[in-house]
């Protein structure tokens, strides 16, 4: 691994981070917008396992982020000082493909309303929240961030993947312009506490849990899973992404420049540096469900992008590396469904 200065850590195991100032002080009034969610649940988790003491939270019925004056006057009373923008709308490829007008409309007013109300409030810091999904269909792996915009979006997710790239775009702009302090950040696929397990909008992991524990409850002899299992994808806990946030919006200025500058798209990829095919990850989550039945492949449905896998030498130079693997992740959230109740009885 490559750290700053260009020496080479030949250690396997050990993570050597930067030393950072820590401009997020424990007192440091922070905004987590999308707190009930996968993301922002598992970042909120995260700044109080820190010991940070002015977070700020606001359920939907307390604040709708679609109004405009609803967020404006949030800003205006609240002065946080460091934002992490993790309110989003989101789902899987079905989801996706019958809401397109939804998951368009809802993501652009989200951050254009809370990263505008960032700037004219005088927002230290603000990471944006997005998705692997912003890259082209067909991307030379793994995929630089770089590849934004070098060709066409899959289709299955296109609506979400543009609101997304214009938040991308909105950041370096307010930038380039207003000299803020803007950066997104893309993760690869996610899973954990908090994740969605409805069958109908939830993306692929969680929908395999709740799939092979269901057909071992029922005593089904087999699962069907969407296409042919081919395509491959990386996996990353959710608490790795709510470290990796953490540690990007702490890094020392000269380092937190580097990914802002106005040559550059304000832009970091956060993954696990592998990836796995939806047949291999089926047989993963039916051996720690304890299924014992088949695997079923309905290949009229749609397979979505062939290869999503993230470079994330931006990050890992720095000194950041996931720490939780792909089978104890899983087994975990599997454990917290269960206490969780949330397949039901």
């Amino acid at each position: 691994m490559k750290l700053f200065g260009g020496e080479t850590d030949s250690r396997p195991q050990t993570v050597q981070r930067l030393s950072c100032d820590l401009p997020m002080k424990k007192s440091s009034k922070i905004y987590v917008a999308g707190h009930t969610g996968l993301v922002g649940s598992a970042i909120l988790r995260k700044l109080t396992a820190e010991g940070y003491s002015r977070i700020i939270t606001r359920t939907h019925s307390e604040l709708d982020l679609i109004r405009q004056a609803e967020v404006e006057y949030f800003f205006k009373i609240n002065q946080p000082e460091y934002v992490f923008l993790a309110a989003a709308k989101v789902g899987g490829i079905w989801a996706n493909k019958t809401y397109p007008a939804e998951f368009i409309y809802d993501n652009l007013v989200i951050q254009t309303n809370v990263i505008h109300c960032a700037w004219e409030n005088g927002v230290k810091r603000l990471l944006f929240l997005g998705s692997s999904c912003i890259y082209p269909r067909r991307c030379p792996q793994p995929i630089k961030e770089t590849y934004l915009l070098t060709g066409p979006l899959e289709p299955t997710n296109e609506p979400y993947a543009l609101a997304k790239i214009a938040g991308i775009k909105m950041c370096q702009s307010y930038n380039r312009q207003y000299g803020t302090r803007f950066l997104s950040a893309m993760p690869t696929n996610l899973y954990g506490p908090g994740d969605n397990f409805n069958l109908e909008t939830s993306h692929v992991l969680p929908a395999l849990i709740r799939k092979f524990h269901e057909a071992k409850r029922d005593g089904r002899k087999a699962v069907t899973i969407w296409g042919t299992g081919k395509p491959r994808r990386e996996f990353m806990h959710v608490d790795d992404l709510a470290d990796a946030a953490v540690f990007l919006m702490n890094l020392d200025s000269r380092h937190y420049e580097r990914f802002i500058t106005h040559e550059q798209v304000p832009l970091v990829n956060i993954g696990f540096g592998k990836d796995i095919s939806i047949l291999e990850l089926a047989h993963l989550v039916k051996e720690i469900i304890g299924f014992e039945g088949d695997i079923v492949f309905d290949t009229s449905k749609p397979d979505g992008t062939p290869r999503k896998l993230l470079d994330v030498s931006r990050l890992t130079d720095m000194g950041w590396a996931p720490r939780i693997p792909l089978w104890e992740g899983i087994q975990k959230t599997y454990e917290w469904c269960l206490s969780e109740g949330i397949f039901g009885a």
